[in-house]
């Protein structure tokens, strides 16, 4: 099968690599259909994660199921699946809860070193019945792909920000998840909501969804548009020092900031006395994919949330470094792109 390989910083390849195997008598093969790269990627893109060995990229994928093992129940050969990013084991108590941040075993990530890529033609999934689902009607490709990563993150986020009924929230980062993150925090109550980004074509992007845009860094404006108070919640979708340190001043005091953006692996140095006498929640969390379906998908299919302008580019598998440059760009053209192994 081919895969896109990750070699050094900035070095792309599709290369051969031998079909997967099952994981075990609870596993299963899925076909990829589409996958997408994640800004979560562009960490070993750009150097900010070492790699020590060449790694198989990707944790987004929508595919049909092409082999089970004889414990696999929830689904067939032949049904088209979405792919949880965060795997947990599906057995212990935290998977029980439906988040596999919480499995006892510890989350995996695919396409991290350990898990297989989803940027490949094919991908062995563990413990299926917890990882997969098969797509329900009236949910296009598209909506199932961010699914599996960015619009349940983007949903988490704002389920964590603690945003009151009619509140103004901050979403720092116009990139898919920002995007997935204010459309939520509308869905799910907020009245006003300031996006966040250095970049002006993705700052007129998100004017479009009813945001008030901003440029980076934001904290200075938004406590001047709110009256001297900051935002009642801050959704940080960059994960940089700049961004938390702008996140923490923009937030009220008694407000939350939710981070789900990828941090690098330096220490932040959290203002802590300030976050201390201002009564400032700090939430950070990777996604509780599986968690998010029940409460996503009937919003998707009722059209109450849609997706929409997320998925700027489609490109075949063989045509990924082209693909990886782009999302690099992030330029106000581009937000989101996906690969194709059939395409």
């Amino acid at each position: 099968m081919r895969a896109v390989i990750i070699d050094a910083p900035g070095s792309i390849r599709v290369d051969r690599r031998p079909d997967p195997g099952l994981t075990g008598p609870d596993g299963a093969i899925v076909a990829v259909n589409a996958t997408g790269i994640c800004g979560s990627d562009l960490h070993f893109y750009e150097g900010e994660y070492p790699l020590t060995q060449p790694v198989a990229l990707g944790h987004e994928a929508v595919g049909t199921v092409v082999e089970t093992g004889p414990q696999v129940q929830t689904v067939r050969v032949g049904e088209v699946v979405m792919v949880s990013s965060v795997a947990g084991c599906g057995a212990c108590p935290g998977c029980a809860t439906r988040d596999p941040v919480m499995c006892h075993a510890g989350p995996q990530i695919f396409g991290s070193g350990v898990l297989g890529g989803a940027q490949a033609d094919l991908l062995a999934v563990p413990a299926a019945d917890f990882q997969l689902r098969t797509i329900p009607e009236q949910i296009t490709t598209e909506q199932a792909l961010l699914l599996t990563d960015n619009l349940a993150t983007g949903w988490a986020a704002a389920r964590r920000a603690d945003i009151p009924l009619g509140g103004t929230v901050a979403v720092i980062g116009l990139g898919a998840v920002g995007l997935c993150a204010l459309r939520s925090a509308f869905a799910q109550g907020a009245a006003t909501v300031f996006g966040v980004d250095p970049v002006a074509g993705r700052r007129e992007r998100a004017a479009r969804d009813g945001v008030i845009p901003v440029e980076a860094p934001a904290a200075e404006a938004i406590v001047a548009a709110t009256g001297g108070r900051g935002a009642d919640a801050v959704i940080d979708a960059v994960g940089t020092d700049a961004s938390m340190t702008d996140a923490l001043a923009a937030v009220r005091p008694g407000g939350t900031v939710s981070v789900v953006g990828v941090h690098n692996l330096e220490p932040f140095p959290l203002p802590a006395l300030t976050c201390l006498l201002r009564s400032i929640t700090l939430r950070m969390t990777t996604a509780p994919v599986q968690r998010t379906w029940p409460e996503l998908i009937p919003l998707l299919q009722s059209g109450r949330l849609t997706v929409d302008g997320i998925i700027t580019t489609t490109l075949p598998l063989d045509e990924a470094a082209h693909g990886y440059a782009v999302a690099a760009s992030r330029s106000g053209d581009q937000v989101k792109i996906v690969l194709t192994p059939g395409g």
